[in-house]
Order: C-alpha cells, then structure tokens, then sequence
C-alpha cells in the first residue's frame, strides 16, 4: 500500500482521524455547544484578504524571529494540549522533541500524559515552557510551579479562562467527561485501532503524570477520577494572579484573553506576554474568534506587552495574517496533534514543516524576504 502524501495540515487531520480512537480524535476536533466559535476561528482567518505583490526582489528570505526574547524558526509555538499522551503513546515527548529540533518552543500541558520531569529528561534538558491551570489545592499549584522551576521552564503560561469546563457535547457523549464514565464502548473503541494500541502497550505513561503521585490522595486513575471532577477553581481572580507571579521566577503568560479590559489588567498584573484566546473554541461558545479579538487588544496594550494568538491556526498564511495584525507569535494545538496521531513525532515535523514552508511562501508572494518587516501592509485595506 502507497504510503498517504501530505501536503497540508488536512492530509494530517484526515489520517489521524482513521489512527486515533474516536473519543481521544474527538477530544482533540471539537469545540463545545454548537461548535460556532470553533469554526469561526478559522473561517475569520480565512476571510481575511491578503496583498500580492510581484517584481519584487523575494530572495534570501527568512522566518525567523523571537517570542518572549528567544529565537525561533518562525513566530510560532505548540500550545498546551491535555491528553496529547493518549493521542499517541508518549505524546508529549514526541511533541517537545519535535519542537526542539525544529527550533520552536512547545508548551507542555497540566493535564499532560507525559509528567514535567518525563519530558525533561526525555529531551536533555532543552527548555520547554509549562502551562498552568488553578486548583483549589493551593500547595499542589505550588509545588507544580516548584516542579516546573526545577525542570528549567523559562515560562509558565497560566490559563485564565478554565475555572469551569465548557459543555463539550462530543467528550460526554464519549465518557470523557469524567475518566470514570468509561465503557465497554469506550473499549471497543481502543480495540479498533490496533497500531495505536500496540504503541500504548509499550509504553508505562497511560495516567495524568503532573498530577497522580503529586496531588493529595491521588495514586491511581481511580483516585484521579474522584479528584477530577471538583480540582478546578471557580473562585480564580486577579489576586490569584498576583500571588502566583510572586512564586514564578521566570517569565508569566496569561492565556485565554479575549476582552481589552482584561488585557489592560494583564498589563497591570506584571505578565510578560498575553495569548489571545478562547480556548479553541471549547470554553464559551458565541464567543468572537481568536483573530477577530486581537486587533482591539493590539490597541489596547501592543505597544507595552507582547501579545500572541491561539485558534484557528492552521496554515502558514493563517500565522501570517496573525503576525500582520499584531501577534508577535502563534501557536498550534490541533494541527500539532493531528500531526502526532497520525505519524508521531515524524508527524509534529511534519505539521511545522508545511507551516513554516507555506509562511514563507505567502510572504514572498507578498513581496517580503523578513518576518520582522511584515505588518498590515500585507493585507488588503478591508482586511486591516
């Protein structure tokens, strides 16, 4: 049988799909309620019109920039993404090392398979960033944020917009819900991918490593599953905020704006860099897209704290039309994790790869040779 050719991000999607057991495929390709948001993500990306221009000199062009004063290949991150691990056995140490040799940061998530100190020694040190989400359990943020300082995190990215989970229809209709909720259909599931399910066999990582063996009374899955459903906290604030940027030493990104006013107090709160988000359209569906957020948020604070975007990324010209509008970067999530269902790490190289070839193609037909020169001149006037 011919090997599937991939030539975009689609060609990821679709082969994922047929390898990824349906309740973790569709953990990752679904939004909540009607899912309006997280097609709005993208298809406001894709409305946007961009300028050609030509006769010009477009040799020697590079995508290389800097996010929170590294440099990287492109303006562009893997996002923190819960249950990568199950997407594909190891999945976040698949992911980070890809990223490492790709020259990107990769964010490891909270709600991870792989533990923070997995991935550190599985990638040799190489700084990665870690994203928190606020318990209740105070001394378990903590130590979570001790554990990430001792693994070399140059930043933590605090998520702000999950005190409460969204209502995500596919994932309860799934039993994913509650880790408790799930059946004999849930195993059928698992037992009709058998590549999937060989790679998972092999590997010890089938639990939530930054929490079970760290978290009071939580040991098992068991244990996990009678935590999980009361560990997030619906009283997160802005003192909250504060007193976590009092523990971090590093750098503090605070994800999940999507208001000015909540930028305006961002910029307050001492944070280094603010992500444009709404979760991917999994927390408050009817909420604006991601891109349709940022130009308001530019205004607001562009000029005195580094803004990025999260949503709806799913293409070098989509990153393109973020970075014209404002966002000094952008990050992936689902086209990462297709990727990672699909080929594993051969597959996150491969999702960067088509990015960062269609970034610097679109550039190029838009008459520019550097990132750092492209703004909103690259846009058409009803695009800006």
């Amino acid at each position: 049988m011919c090997a599937a050719v991939v030539a975009e991000i689609e060609d990821l999607r679709r082969l994922a799909r047929r390898r990824v057991p349906r309740m973790f495929y569709d953990y990752v390709d679904a939004g909540s309620w009607t899912e309006q948001t997280y097609r709005d993500n993208e298809a406001d990306l894709q409305a946007i019109r961009l300028r050609q221009r030509v006769a010009v000199n477009i040799d020697q062009r590079s995508t290389r920039s800097t996010m929170l004063g590294a440099p990287v290949a492109m303006p562009l991150a893997i996002a923190p993404t819960g249950l990568a691990g199950m997407v594909h056995a190891d999945g976040e140490i698949l992911m980070a090392r890809a990223a490492r040799d790709f020259g990107v940061p990769f964010t490891l998530s909270t709600m991870s398979i792989c533990s923070i100190e997995d991935v550190a020694a599985a990638t040799g040190g190489h700084p990665f960033w870690f994203q928190l989400y606020v318990m209740r359990d105070r001394a378990f943020i903590e130590r979570l944020i001790e554990r990430a300082a001792a693994a070399g995190c140059p930043a933590l990215v605090l998520t702000l917009d999950l005190s409460l989970v969204g209502q995500r229809h596919k994932d309860l209709r799934n039993g994913l819900a509650s880790p408790s909720d799930m059946g004999p259909r849930q195993l059928l599931s698992l037992l009709s991918k058998p590549r999937w399910l060989m790679a998972m066999a092999r590997t010890r990582r089938r639990g939530f490593g930054n929490v079970i063996g760290h978290a009071e009374g939580v040991t098992d899955m068991r244990s996990f599953a009678a935590w999980h459903g009361g560990h997030l906290d619906p009283s997160l604030n802005w003192a909250d905020v504060d007193w976590i940027r009092r523990r971090w030493g590093g750098k503090l990104v605070l994800k999940g704006i999507q208001d000015p006013e909540d930028a305006r107090r961002a910029l307050d709160s001492g944070a280094d860099a603010l992500i444009v988000s709404n979760h991917g359209g999994r927390q408050l569906d009817g909420a604006v897209s991601s891109i349709e957020a940022l130009p308001a948020i530019v205004d607001a604070v562009g000029a005195r704290l580094e803004l990025h975007m999260d949503g709806g990324i799913r293409s070098g010209q989509d990153l393109l039309k973020a970075r014209a509008l404002g966002a000094r970067g952008a990050y992936i999530g689902r086209a990462a994790l297709y990727g990672l269902g699909a080929l594993g790490q051969a597959g996150v190289t491969q999702a960067l790869q088509i990015i960062q070839r269609e970034l610097d193609l679109t550039m190029a037909f838009c008459g520019h040779t550097d990132i750092e020169a492209v703004g909103s001149q690259i846009l058409m006037p009803r695009s800006r």
